[in-house]
């Protein structure tokens, strides 16, 4: 038997069930230190308190803490309070969710212990985030489904470009102001991801499916589908410089961007719907560099760079020219 006193154990019971989605009596009663008939009568004092906590079906039987009709208090250890704060934090300076962070970290901050504020404090004056405008705003309440339903590996329903998908969630990606959805498509019997800005009337559906195995790390698979979407523009730069210099040099350089060719030269890999991010890749590679692009490309660069070189006044009236008049600027690079 558990030297833990009973409101201890009580509130250490209420811990586990809010980190997980089911409990066998097994299970807590091994993690309580106490026998499953200990585990029973704690979990009818939590419902008398008025924790929806209900009986699952199966081979063993468990427990699941449900939605209620209020959201119940939440139990947080030291690391997981700071980590909480320090996000809601940073989600007071994302687009769409400021106001319900603000509102958030009010109700959190004058409740912390004196150590754990020293800590939040801490981590929040050493570190600064500048907000961007003009990003998308994902719904904090889409969000929310989203990641309950990763964590619990319950398929959901959106509506997604007009069409209505229902797909297994395994993980949400954060990448450059943008949320994004891996999941896996039963329809299509492939992996997919989904902006989540673009996703409609997210909902659970009460299917719970099996855990499947990514071909790469989550990150790395968003990075490289972007890397290789249908873009209106596309081309590849060999560069004459080296790989980690030019990666160095880029503002958006996803996996699979540079390539390295040799010890002096790389391949940078272009894409975008519009010219000028083509254009900005390759003035920020700051070398020579031969491009093989179609001629649409080429010809969209050469009107980068007259407007680069902006509108010239002409001369005054009666004034005498000399000098040869420089012709039209060329394009960026060479092909």
């Amino acid at each position: 038997m558990s030297a833990m006193s009973m409101p201890a154990r009580m509130l250490r019971l209420l811990s586990l069930l809010q980190g997980r989605r089911d409990w066998t009596g097994a299970e807590l009663a091994e993690r309580l230190g106490v026998t499953d008939r200990t585990v029973r009568r704690d979990v009818d004092r939590l419902r008398e308190l008025g924790y929806p906590v209900h009986g699952t079906t199966g081979t063993t039987g468990g427990y699941r803490l449900a939605s209620g009709k209020d959201l119940p208090p939440l139990l947080l250890d030291d690391d997981e309070a700071v980590a909480v704060a320090i996000g809601l934090r940073t989600a007071a300076a994302t687009r769409g969710m400021e106001e319900s962070a603000f509102r958030a970290l009010a109700k959190l901050e004058p409740v912390l212990p004196d150590r754990v504020r020293r800590q939040v404090d801490a981590l929040g004056s050493a570190v600064s985030r500048i907000p961007f405008g003009g990003a998308p705003e994902s719904d904090p309440a889409a969000l929310g489904v989203l990641a309950a339903a990763c964590r619990d590996r319950e398929a959901v329903r959106f509506a997604y470009k007009g069409v209505e998908r229902k797909v297994e969630p395994h993980r949400l990606v954060t990448l450059f102001r943008l949320w994004y959805l891996l999941a896996f498509d039963p329809a299509k019997d492939d992996w997919r991801m989904f902006r989540v800005d673009r996703i409609g009337a997210a909902r659970t559906t009460g299917h719970r499916f099996p855990p499947r195995e990514l071909p790469e790390e989550p990150g790395a698979f968003v990075a490289r589908r972007l890397t290789s979407a249908p873009y209106r523009y596309t081309g590849t730069a060999l560069v004459r410089a080296p790989a980690d210099v030019v990666e160095a040099r880029l503002v958006v350089a996803l996996p699979g961007k540079v390539e390295p060719v040799s010890a002096g030269t790389c391949r940078v890999h272009l894409g975008a719907d519009t010219i000028e991010p083509i254009a900005a890749d390759l003035l920020l590679c700051a070398a020579d560099y031969t491009l093989d692009a179609s001629d649409e490309v080429v010809e969209a660069l050469r009107a980068v760079g007259t407007r680069l070189t902006g509108t010239r006044p002409g001369p005054p009236p009666g004034a005498r020219l000399t000098g040869t008049r420089p012709g039209p600027p060329a394009a960026p690079g060479s092909r």
